[in-house]
């Protein structure tokens, strides 16, 4: 039978998915700008949503608050205000420098915080935001496959989060990177993190891996275009972990990867999926000697 996961194809996808990624940092970063931070940058990551990827609420100085979401259904940047206003910032036909003008300007109109850092982090070579003036081919076909494919991936996520009663991240989508995760963490401080990466305060990295983690995540590709996947790591590396015969090992990236279309084309999808997170999470805890009957329950509620 023909699967019910959408189809993902950099050639036809990557211009949307690249819009979208420098979309996404812009409402990142007004929330870094606006809201108290909190650990690991929690509060600044996008929530999947039934129309897409939003913000959590960012207060305003009036009493008001408000979201702001890549809206794939309506292909858009949608502002919800807490009084009932709402607005629409279309993508199509728009460069990154339209959208960030006109963003600032809607923002401003409703009397809303307005202000962020103008350039993208973790992109070697950013152009600000203002400058981006490049043709972006938005196809609302791509948006719609994008959100159908977190409709599908998101629930196998969220079964996989239920089993942990440790500290773990909820199951959240990082614009810097332009990908869907989740974090367990073991409780033990780890060495502090090398930095280096792109655009990003080495301090930024290093607060957010200031613990011992397993982190897993959906990564279809954003201003760099790839083949989509998903991904599967520990920090620190524990010895012998890439040895492990939990899934296929990538010497670039440093992690365990499975092909989205690989998981597309399963008998059974989900199940694949969830054995890959499992199978590599497991693979982490074991050589670490994480406590595992402290953190791990069955996904029941109490």
């Amino acid at each position: 039978m023909p699967s019910d996961w959408p189809e993902l194809d950099p050639a036809r996808d990557s211009a949307t998915f690249a819009l979208l990624h420098l979309a996404s940092q812009m409402l990142g970063k007004l929330r870094v700008a606006h809201s108290p931070w909190v650990n690991h940058g929690w509060h600044a990551t996008l929530r999947p949503t039934a129309a897409g990827l939003a913000t959590l609420p960012t207060a305003a100085p009036d009493g008001r608050s408000f979201t702001l979401s890549l809206d794939l259904c309506r292909h858009g940047i949608a502002l919800a205000v807490s009084d009932g206003r709402s607005e629409l910032l279309p993508f199509a036909g728009a460069t990154v420098a339209d959208l960030h003008r006109d963003l600032i300007a809607l923002l401003s109109k409703q009397g809303l915080p307005n202000s962020f850092h103008a350039t993208p982090n973790e992109i070697a070579d950013a152009i600000p935001f203002a400058d981006d003036r490049a043709p972006r081919a938005y196809d609302p076909d791509s948006g719609a496959r994008l959100l159908a494919a977190l409709h599908r991936v998101v629930p196998v996520f969220d079964r996989f989060r239920a089993g942990f009663s440790g500290k773990a991240s909820p199951v959240h989508f990082f614009w810097g990177s332009f990908d869907l995760a989740v974090t367990r963490f073991s409780g033990r401080e780890a060495p502090p993190h090398p930095g280096g990466v792109p655009g990003l305060p080495d301090r930024i990295t290093r607060e957010a891996y200031s613990h011992e983690v397993s982190s897993a995540g959906f990564w279809a590709g954003g201003v760099v275009a790839a083949d989509p996947m998903f991904y599967s790591y520990a920090y620190p590396e524990p010895p012998g972990f890439r040895d492990q015969p939990a899934a296929k090992w990538d010497n670039d990236l440093g992690e365990f990867v499975l092909p989205y279309a690989e998981v597309r084309a399963a008998r059974d999808p989900e199940t694949t999926l969830s054995n890959f997170l499992t199978s590599t999470y497991e693979a982490a805890a074991k050589l670490a000697k994480w406590d595992r009957a402290a953190l791990e329950r069955e996904p029941v509620a109490p």
